[in-house]
């Protein structure tokens, strides 16, 4: 991998055309370890919904998630390290792994500060939290893991995947709620894109099916209370969804500068082309009406692609199966006017519930699939239409399609909005 180091002031500003094309990818989720047995499960149209075995949900008006099976954090890190990392980390280094694995990259002293992390959690550390609270109580302060704090914190799931392989280039972090795997990636794009890296290790994690966690989403009345038919909970779009259902896991991505790529000979899934980012400045929690932030950050993606709404064939969309799907899809009208009701938009978190701040990298992950593979996941769960959303939303099975251009949505609480645009790759 060449080195790019600037022989001139102006070096930076022809880089800024530098394209950007994804050539790994990794997953941890509800339907599976691997991208593989996930995208497998997701054109069967299953469900990952279960009840929740993690804790007593005895109290709770919830009691169904999606969660993690068969997942042995041995298999991708030492057996001393891991108590010394929360669940999310595990999840981030285990997607980041199999991510590396599948680009064939390598990653040496020659290209190491060329070779950058960006990884994002909405919510962090939750169950170390929980846990270490709860030892606080009953032995004392002198029973805190002095690995607690780097447990915790959001920041050290770039951080492990950077010590993991020696990535020495730039490492960050997002924060952004639900919003945060897809801001995580588009970062990561624009960092490439400027010539501050060649390569990224970007998306998201998250693991708070936890009894805070829950409970916190229970009090906001904001999850779904169909605890006697999981596998139907989570219904997006439906006249009678009544809640998410949160999920758990981690969508991990290797975007590279194209020629880098190119030259190595690696696999290119698709070409990355636009991002957009916004904020709703309206409510903490809820979107405004007709979703006018999703709207600009819609907007904003197609301009800063050069992308005409007429050219794009698929949205994975936020939707995440509340009343504010209706509101994603109002947006959508606004954006695609008549190209809308032609488009193909569908919701992947009916089948792996609500990822929070992993959401954005798996569904990114789905996305690039779409393309490379030439298959739409559906909504599953469609059974009643509601009349305020009345578009495509491929229902209950998958789609055989030629998808050339596919965007996906994740907005997060705060109002806070990313949308990320991926293309069929054309040298």
């Amino acid at each position: 991998m060449p080195s790019l180091e600037p022989s001139n002031p102006y070096t930076s500003i022809i880089m800024m055309n530098r394209r950007v094309v994804v050539t790994g990818l990794g997953m941890v989720t509800p339907l599976g370890i691997g991208v593989e047995k996930t995208w497998e499960a997701i054109c069967r149209g299953e469900s990952g919904i279960g009840h929740i075995t993690k804790f007593d949900t005895a109290d709770f008006p919830t009691k169904i998630a999606g969660e993690v099976k068969d997942f042995n954090p041995s298999d991708y890190i030492d057996k001393k390290e891991i108590k010394k990392m929360d669940i999310f980390i595990h999840y981030a280094l285990a997607g980041a792994i199999m991510a590396v694995d599948d680009s064939g990259l390598k990653i040496t002293d020659e290209n190491a500060d060329m070779v950058g992390v960006l990884v994002g959690a909405g919510l962090g550390g939750l169950p170390s939290i929980e846990k270490y609270y709860d030892i606080y109580l009953k032995e004392g302060v002198r029973r805190i893991s002095p690995f607690f704090i780097p447990m915790l914190i959001a920041n050290l799931a770039s951080g492990q995947i950077s010590i993991r392989f020696g990535a020495k280039g730039p490492n960050s972090c997002v924060v952004t709620a639900c919003a945060t795997g897809t801001n995580a990636i588009g970062d990561a794009y624009k960092i490439i894109q400027r010539g501050d890296a060649d390569v990224m290790i970007a998306g998201g994690t998250e693991s708070v099916i936890t009894p805070l966690g829950i409970g916190g989403f229970c009090a906001a009345r904001a999850l779904s209370t169909r605890n006697d038919e999981p596998k139907r909970a989570s219904r997006p779009f439906d006249k009678n969804r009544d809640g998410f259902v949160m999920g758990e896991g981690s969508g991990i991505l290797i975007l590279e500068e194209m020629e880098s790529a190119l030259k190595r000979g690696a696999k290119i899934y698709c070409e990355i082309v636009g991002y957009g980012m916004s904020a709703d400045a309206f409510h903490i929690t809820s979107p405004p009406p007709g979703g006018e932030g999703a709207v600009r950050c819609m907007k904003m993606a197609l301009k800063s692609g050069g992308i005409s709404p007429a050219e794009v064939d698929y949205i994975n969309a936020h939707a995440t199966s509340t009343f504010a799907d209706s509101l994603e899809t109002q947006a959508i009208k606004t954006v695609f006017n008549e190209h809308a009701y032609k488009l193909s938009v569908s919701s992947t978190k009916s089948m792996t519930g609500h990822l929070l701040g992993a959401a954005g990298g798996v569904e990114a992950i789905f996305s690039i699939l779409a393309i490379d593979r030439g298959i739409i996941p559906p909504t599953i769960n469609y059974e009643t239409k509601d009349p305020e959303c009345d578009l495509d939303y491929v229902p209950n099975t998958a789609r055989k399609s030629d998808v050339n251009v596919a965007m996906s949505n994740s907005f997060g609480f705060g109002g806070t909005n990313a949308t990320i645009i991926f293309k069929k790759h054309k040298n």
